[in-house]
Parts: C-alpha cells; sequence; structure tokens
C-alpha cells in the first residue's frame, strides 16, 4: 500500500513532527508510512486521513486493486 501522506501533508504545512504530535505517535511511524515501511492499522489510517483533512481512498493507494477482488 502506498500513500499520499507526504503530498497532503506539505499541503497543510505540516512536518512528520507536527503531524505526528496531532496523532499522538512517534515521529518515526510518520516516517515509515510515508516511506512503505509500515502499513497503519485501520485506526490510526483514518485518524490520519482526517487530520489532513482527507478521505482515505484519496490518501492511500493500493498496490494491486486486483488482489482486493480475489477476495470477495
Amino acid at each position: 500500500m502506498r500513500t499520499r501522506i507526504k503530498e497532503l501533508r506539505a499541503r497543510h504545512g505540516l512536518t512528520q513532527a507536527q503531524l505526528a504530535d496531532r496523532l499522538g505517535v512517534r515521529r518515526e511511524t510518520i516516517s515509515f508510512i510515508e516511506q512503505g515501511k509500515y502499513n497503519p492499522s485501520l485506526r490510526l489510517a483514518h485518524r490520519i486521513a482526517r487530520a489532513l483533512q482527507s478521505s482515505m481512498d484519496e490518501l492511500y493507494i493500493f498496490d494491486d486493486e486486483n488482489d482486493l477482488e480475489g477476495h470477495k
């Protein structure tokens, strides 16, 4: 899963540390999510989207959406 967190965070003029403070997580957590090294829990993913005034669909990009169709 890829994200647009870095792009939207920059649009809001937030550093990784500022976003992390708003969410109550470490700056490294935001860094790892942005780098694709860590997938956030559904709860954290939703909180990030809200903090960036975005929808989850806008913020998160699944690498292979066809993978999801196989699980229906």
